[in-house]
């Protein structure tokens, strides 16, 4: 990849960003042992625009539950995911880890030579074989269920889940079976979950309580995630705020999301578990709605661009947590920290994310990172050869590298997001010593330890 000198007039902005890196470590609290360790809830969208909801400020899109959350928690508006396509952004978020350390990038391995589409591809024993390579991928490293046994908590898994079965990410309890041969993937049985009702997470509690354990659910169900086939109740809503069928149904799935989640958080109220609840919010990747057909616009779900990697991001902790809005950065592979901690446990040391309840170190952090992959990898262990682009945020300042070999056209790209939120106007030319300084930022975060690899 292209490498730019760093002139040695940078060194006034560069400095800061490891006195973040210390001040993160040095924060962290000691481990301790909690009498009465709180429950964790991580609700996480399925490809939602981090602009569609009532709290973030859309004039049709009705999310009265996620809205009263976001009036009962600490919320970051400027919050992003690293990868912009689920099975990665996931990966990231039950490890804690990027995409590049963990080594989950792609949806799927290569298709087979002469196959054309992924049906035909699940009929191929090598396909079948790689994406079980790909499934076992998350046995090697830490997940937050597994970490979070350490403190004797049951977890539940359901929803989008790409890694096999529950288990092979170390949750006691699930939904997703993830055989082949039953057409196991990317959820199977766990999706479900909230199309459906939430009996089984009903059932969930009723086991946790009766076994006297703290818990942890993953709640991620294919909502708003396509198909877009909302309710009735929902979708007449919206017909007469566009002109677009297409959108109306988008936006009537987002209000049948938002349903969903309150329905869960009154589940917690019902249990009596919510004041000892840890709730965090997030989406697994963004999505602007076509106006004209049934899918994504470009700068959206797999891109680098705003629409595809910015998400709000939430924890609603009563007693914990003062309810604000906080304009600082925030990533998703914060939430493994910011739990762990929570629960007197440590992150471990290839964790680069931060306790998003620390509030020194959130203030002083100044830069996030992220990288997008091809939706079918090359190679499946080398997360490299799948990599369409590195991004990294500064402030307000975002600079986007495409990787030469899978994006061979593209230019390197500069935005100041406080004047260009839209990311139209190109500054790389005339902000080249920036440039050039973040690309070695980038390139830096890149070559960090990557599990062995």
């Amino acid at each position: 990849m292209t490498k730019f000198p760093v002139p040695t007039s940078l060194s006034w902005w560069i400095l800061p960003f490891f006195v973040t890196i210390a001040h993160v470590a040095n924060s962290m609290p000691a481990r301790c042992q909690m009498a009465d360790p709180p429950n964790f809830v991580m609700i996480i969208a399925d490809d939602q625009a981090w602009t569609d909801y009532g709290f973030m400020g859309h004039p049709h899109i009705k999310t009265p539950r996620l809205d009263r959350l976001a009036r009962e928690s600490l919320v970051f508006p400027r919050g992003y995911v690293p990868s912009s396509l689920c099975c990665p952004s996931l990966a990231t978020m039950v490890t804690g880890l990027y995409p590049h350390q963990h080594g989950i990038t792609g949806n799927d391995p290569p298709l087979p030579a002469g196959v054309q589409g992924l049906g035909a591809a699940l009929g191929d024993s090598h396909f079948l074989a790689q994406s079980a390579e790909m499934d076992n991928l998350i046995q090697k490293v830490p997940t937050l269920p597994r970490m979070l046994a350490e403190r004797g908590y049951l977890t539940f898994q359901t929803g989008k889940w790409w890694h096999g079965s529950f288990a092979q990410g170390g949750f006691t309890h699930g939904m997703t079976h993830g055989d082949p041969k039953r057409g196991g993937r990317h959820g199977d049985a766990g999706l479900t979950i909230g199309r459906e009702g939430l009996q089984p997470i009903r059932d969930f509690l009723a086991e946790a309580e009766r076994a006297g354990k703290p818990f942890f659910i993953w709640y991620a169900p294919f909502l708003p995630h396509q198909p877009h086939n909302p309710p009735e109740r929902f979708l007449r809503h919206y017909r007469d705020k566009t002109d677009s069928t297409y959108t109306a149904k988008y936006w009537a799935m987002c209000e049948w999301f938002d349903e969903t989640c309150g329905q869960l958080l009154d589940l917690l109220a019902e249990k009596n578990s919510a004041k000892n609840t840890m709730v965090l919010f997030v989406c697994d990747n963004g999505w602007i709605q076509l106006p004209n057909a049934s899918g994504y616009a470009p700068r959206s779900k797999r891109s680098p661009y705003e629409g595809g990697v910015r998400t709000p991001i939430m924890i609603r902790w009563p007693g914990h947590v003062q309810p604000q809005r906080c304009d600082h950065l925030a990533s998703s592979i914060d939430l493994a920290p910011t739990i762990l901690q929570a629960c007197g446990l440590q992150p471990t040391e290839l964790m680069r994310g931060m306790n998003l309840l620390d509030n020194q170190a959130v203030a002083a952090r100044q830069q996030i990172f992220g990288e997008v992959y091809l939706h079918n990898a090359k190679d499946i262990h080398d997360p490299a050869a799948n990599l369409m682009y590195r991004w990294c945020l500064f402030g307000n300042w975002k600079l986007i590298v495409p990787d030469p070999a899978n994006v061979p056209d593209a230019r390197i790209e500069l935005y100041n997001l406080k004047s260009d939120p839209h990311e139209k106007n190109n500054l790389v030319d005339q902000e080249l010593d920036l440039s050039e300084g973040l690309l070695q930022q980038i390139d830096e975060h890149w070559d960090y330890e990557r599990c062995g690899r």
